[in-house]
């Protein structure tokens, strides 16, 4: 699971220019499907090049390598989101993307104990239920903010769980953190997307601070997407 720290970067306003909501979320779900692209890329063919595997995975678990990526995603997230002011545009758009080719050789792993087929059924529930949840949340007249509040301790909840379950390494634990996971990330799907709707409404087109908000708001997304896609995974994926 990956963090999602980036929540404290985005600010509340309302909304009153629907174009201009548009046009912003039009770059913020570009940049999420182009990140997830290079994920879905970068993680299938490192499963298909044992050279690499071999890298990331010793006889006795994870290399040096291997732990460094890891972990590494989880730092880049956090230089992102507490540099975010500081950081260009630019900056924040190369970080992504190596963030999202980390990411891709993290996931390469997901090829090695789920069938092929079971990977791609899930991601289509995935995007299928992104894309509701999506829905709903930018054409929903209902204020998700208080709604936003108890998710995110649900996330806090999550992380505490899945590190305690990391050591007692219960079967049983484990699918309790998946189901309730399954629930809050499909409920972040919303809140992320109603959130941006009202930040779009307070960006004009070409402006640094408008390529930056498209940015962290596609990561925001991007995690949604692919934390689901992993919770999802451990119900819907079939071991080899």
């Amino acid at each position: 699971m990956f963090n999602q720290n980036q929540y404290n970067t985005i600010t509340d306003v309302q909304v009153q220019d629907e174009s201009t909501v548009r046009s912003f979320m039009a770059g913020v779900f570009t940049w999420m499907f182009i990140a997830l692209a290079i994920t879905a890329g970068i993680s299938y063919y490192v499963s298909i090049t044992p050279e690499i595997m071999q890298l990331m995975v010793t006889e006795t678990g994870l290399s040096i390598f291997g732990w460094v990526v890891m972990l590494a995603p989880i730092g880049f997230v956090l230089l992102m989101s507490f540099r975010f002011q500081k950081l260009s545009a630019m900056s924040l758009t190369l970080l992504f993307v190596v963030y999202s080719v980390l990411v891709g050789l993290s996931l390469s792993f997901i090829f090695l104990v789920y069938t092929m087929g079971s990977i791609a059924t899930t991601f289509v529930v995935t995007s299928l239920t992104f894309g509701v949840m999506a829905v709903a949340g930018y054409t929903t007249k209902t204020d998700l903010t208080k709604f936003g509040s108890i998710l995110m301790m649900g996330l806090v909840g999550i992380i505490i769980a899945t590190v305690i379950n990391f050591f007692l390494k219960s079967d049983s634990m484990q699918y309790v953190i998946s189901f309730i996971g399954v629930l809050v990330f499909t409920g972040l799907t919303a809140y992320d997307v109603q959130k941006l709707k009202k930040i779009g409404n307070e960006m004009t087109a070409g402006e640094e601070s408008t390529r930056k908000y498209t940015i962290m708001g596609a990561l925001s997304l991007y995690l949604d997407f692919i934390n689901l896609f992993l919770f999802l995974l451990r119900f819907l994926g079939r071991r080899n």
